[in-house]
């Protein structure tokens, strides 16, 4: 995946949860590892993985040789801080990138195969924004390029890239992800998640 890095928001506190859900067993590892290897193994560069709360615990639970480790200190100040975080390590890092993908920690079925979708609809599409389709929506996994690199800079408080997905709505284009809809909040998601897997 040419000039594209990922960005990993793990960021949150996970408080309906109870405990952390970047570290809960999914597959043989953690949820965010899991995340994290499905990034690399598309050969992006880089893989930013951005923490906030309870950092350190969740640092040292992953493995961060093919990733790059952000800590978004303004984490409570909600979730465009992290976009922000993770979004400025790589303009000021890794200059060669025209194309960011957004993931999140608590998707479990995201893919090597649904990023390397979201890179090649941009090459086939021309569309400066490709999102991950799901439940009647669009959403994270999702892909912007350069050209809205700004936009997600000026992300506020719990501001998240749909915001900028509805002001370019000509300028997206979908990736069929089914089981997209399945994220961890609750103890109750991930009890459901156990038995589907």
């Amino acid at each position: 995946m040419h000039n594209t890095g990922i960005v990993i928001l793990a960021a949150g506190s996970s408080s309906r949860l109870g405990s952390p859900k970047q570290l809960l067993p999914f597959q043989n590892k953690n949820l965010l590892q899991h995340v994290i290897d499905e990034a690399t193994a598309t050969g992006a560069v880089p893989v930013v993985v951005v923490t906030g709360a309870r950092s350190e615990v969740i640092s040292a639970a992953i493995d961060t040789s093919n990733a790059d480790v952000v800590w978004n200190e303004q984490w409570p100040e909600g979730k465009a801080s992290g976009i922000v975080a993770g979004v400025r390590r790589i303009v000021s890092s890794y200059p060669q990138v025209e194309y960011i993908i957004l993931a999140v920690c608590d998707q479990p079925f995201v893919s090597a195969g649904l990023f390397t979708q979201l890179f090649e609809k941009q090459l086939f599409s021309k569309k400066n924004i490709v999102a991950s389709a799901y439940a009647d929506t669009l959403g994270t996994p999702v892909l912007l390029g350069r050209k809205y690199f700004d936009a997600l800079l000026a992300l506020k408080e719990d501001e998240g890239a749909r915001k900028i997905l509805m002001m370019h709505r000509d300028d997206v284009a979908g990736v069929d992800f089914p089981l997209g809809h399945i994220d961890i909040d609750t103890q109750a998601d991930y009890d459901s998640l156990t038995v589907i897997s």
